[in-house]
């Protein structure tokens, strides 16, 4: 609009009655929602004469003040609860209490000082894109499985953000429960039908977590204890390589790293459990595993595949070539 704030409040002070403490209560409070960030806002403002207290402007400050602050939407306990707590514990007060359980030593002697005023939700995040806005983004070439992904719109809509999964329809439908079921079955169903196999589970598991949950159903699968050693190609992801030797020592298992393609499998005998390969590999590369897995296989051990579950869009399913288990981060999927 080409009309200025200054001649909307000069207008409003022609319809504001101007006697009654009342009206300047009213009036300072219009003021205020134009001016919300000016504690005296009628002093940059040629209205008709007049002086608003600043007793009126702060009455309009709390009226008119942001209602996402943290303070107001947390549901803290109400005083009564705290004096309950507080008499039951045997406390006069809430500093009595923190005084007697949290060491001195680690206590702050001062309040937290704040440097900014409370900020609402909307504001909050306003500040901190801007902050984030300072960051320069440069392209990774760390590789090892952290890749950039990027979701199309019509699944971040329809899949990601449906309020479909947790909006109940019914008063008394507990529907979140329902969704995350009905969204586990989704995950499930994809992750089966990427990898060929006929089971899948929904864990929230990174993909080194899942290498030592693959390392313990092989060991417990096997029917002989000393069926302990389990091969690692030397080219699967260095992070989940670690993560799989320190999962193997509380299970008193033996890791082999090396490499699938001269690795002489048959020098661990009926010792092998299994092994592990990457599809692709930490360098990129897409091998061919259905001769490794007739070897494993032939000396009583389980293939295990970490894949790319994005590449398998592509690529042949790894329970097609032999493999008995997949892993993966489904991080490549956003």
């Amino acid at each position: 609009s080409t009309v200025s704030k200054t001649q909307v409040l000069a207008k409003l002070g022609q319809f504001l009655p101007r006697s009654s403490s009342s009206s300047s209560v009213i009036r300072g409070a219009m003021l205020h929602t134009l001016k919300p960030r000016q504690t005296n806002a009628a002093a940059t403002v040629h209205a008709p004469a007049e002086t608003v207290s600043v007793e009126s402007n702060d009455i309009a400050a709390q009226a008119y003040a942001p209602l996402d602050t943290f303070l107001r939407r947390h549901n803290g306990p109400r005083d009564s609860d705290v004096d309950a707590m507080l008499q039951a514990l045997g406390f006069a007060s809430l500093d009595e209490m923190v005084a007697a359980t949290v060491p001195a030593s680690i206590r702050l002697t001062s309040p937290l000082e704040i440097s900014d005023s409370e900020y609402a939700e909307k504001e909050l995040l306003a500040k901190l894109k801007a902050i984030a806005q300072k960051n320069q983004v440069y392209r990774s070439f760390i590789g090892t499985g952290y890749t950039d992904v990027v979701v199309p719109p019509v699944i971040l809509r329809n899949i990601l953000e449906n309020p479909g999964w947790y909006t109940q329809y019914t008063p008394y439908q507990p529907e979140i429960s329902q969704g995350r079921l009905e969204s586990l079955l989704n995950f499930q169903t994809v992750v089966t039908d990427l990898t060929g196999l006929p089971a899948a589970n929904a864990s929230l598991l990174d993909e080194g977590s899942a290498a030592g949950e693959a390392l313990v159903v092989c060991l417990n699968s096997a029917r002989k204890k000393s069926r302990n050693a389990f091969f690692a190609d030397q080219n699967c992801h260095p992070q989940t390589l670690a993560v799989l030797q320190t999962r193997a020592e509380g299970f008193g298992a033996e890791i082999v790293v090396g490499d699938y393609k001269t690795f002489d499998f048959g020098s661990l005998g009926d010792r092998l459990a299994g092994a592990l390969v990457s599809y692709p590999d930490t360098y990129g590369n897409v091998n061919d595993f259905r001769a490794l897995a007739d070897t494993v296989h032939g000396l009583g051990g389980q293939l295990v595949v970490a894949a790319d579950l994005m590449s398998l869009a592509v690529l042949q399913p790894p329970g097609e070539f032999g493999a008995d288990i997949a892993i993966g981060n489904t991080q490549r999927f956003g």
